[in-house]
């Protein structure tokens, strides 16, 4: 079997595994109703434009303003409706706004004129919801890599734990058995991202949020290849990690490592979101750009140029850590007694080729 196909077989097999795993279904599910949560209950919750009873005379200016208008004969008609409940509000002759307890703002708004107003320096408009979207970005990429990322290692760390990784190299090739793994983490990984794009997008088309959907188009259009290349790049570091110990109980001896590359840049991105300078820098820094970029696109700061820029950068180190990863996961793969150090794994790939 060459390496192409005992590759396909191992990503195959990894995925097949993965679908039934009731775990990361009820994990994707979970995901996909915070999704359509988030995008779906703010305009649910808001209750929509003020019902509204009114004569013909200003029915047409209260539609033109988004209003739900019932149309009655008369003023005394239109009184009735409020007091019957038919009605938040009425329209009678003043014009005079009736209601019940409260009085409806955006009826108000409807029959005021506001003054002219000049901005000499205006700020970019920012919809609802647009403050959440850092923080959007940024557990997105985290909670989906660190999950699977860590189940590569585990993976690993399982099959040197029972041995079976002596029966498996020696059916197929070390580097097919790595590529097998970090493929089918990928392709999870990025379906279930997809797909919780995927639900946000239409939500927002849904419920009107024309605006902030327009925004974030473009983000979430740059946010998947980052995404991908960021996975494979914090994938190919749980995988080496995974690879030097032996025993489920001692991944916590190489997990703070992988732990803090991921966790310092999504701080960084969530606290420093409002300084550009600071921004600007981790767009650039391969472990905060697949959160940072985009959210400079949403919030329109990053030129067209630098995303290409930021993305080449990002995929030469994936590459190089990738590289590095599989080297130190074939010198370590077979040593199944103990822990083992960087430094002889870095040494000892040559061993088991």
């Amino acid at each position: 079997m060459n390496t192409l196909a005992a590759t396909q077989l191992v990503a195959a097999r990894e995925i097949r595994a993965k679908l039934r795993d009731r775990t990361f279904l009820l994990s994707t599910l979970i995901f996909l109703l915070i999704a359509a949560a988030a995008t779906t209950l703010p305009s649910l919750l808001s209750g929509g434009p003020s019902t509204v009873a009114a004569t013909p005379v200003v029915s047409a200016e209260l539609r033109a303003a988004g209003l739900e208008v019932r149309e009655v004969p008369d003023d005394a008609a239109a009184e009735r409706a409020v007091r019957d409940g038919d009605t938040d509000a009425a329209v009678v002759a003043g014009p005079t706004v009736l209601a019940r307890e409260k009085a409806p703002s955006d009826v108000v708004a409807a029959l005021s004129v506001e003054p002219p107003v000049r901005l000499l320096n205006p700020a970019p408009a920012e919809p609802p919801g647009a403050f959440l979207v850092p923080f959007v970005f940024a557990f997105a990429f985290l909670l989906t890599s660190q999950t699977f990322g860590v189940q590569i290692a585990q993976s690993i760390i399982e099959e040197k734990q029972t041995r079976i990784v002596e029966i498996l190299v020696a059916a197929v090739s070390v580097r097919a058995l790595l590529a097998g793994k970090m493929i089918a983490g990928t392709v999870l990984a990025l379906g279930q991202i997809a797909l919780v794009a995927l639900v946000a997008v239409v939500g927002l088309r849904l419920f009107g949020d024309s605006e902030l959907l327009n925004l974030l188009a473009p983000a979430i259009g740059w946010f998947l290849p980052y995404f991908l290349l960021g996975f494979v790049l914090i994938a190919a570091l749980w995988a080496a990690a995974g690879a030097l110990v032996s025993r489920l109980e001692d991944i916590g001896t190489v997990a703070m490592p992988v732990q803090l590359v991921v966790m310092l840049p999504f701080f960084g991105v969530i606290f420093l979101s409002d300084n550009a300078f600071a921004m600007q820098v981790l767009s650039y820094v391969p472990f905060s750009a697949p959160t940072a970029m985009p959210l400079r696109l949403f919030t329109g700061d990053a030129a067209g140029w630098e995303p290409p820029l930021s993305l080449a950068l990002l995929l030469v180190t994936a590459l190089a850590v990738l590289a590095a990863g599989a080297r130190v996961y074939e010198g370590s793969l077979l040593r199944t007694n103990g822990n083992t150090s960087l430094r002889t794994a870095w040494r000892e790939r040559e061993t088991v080729d």
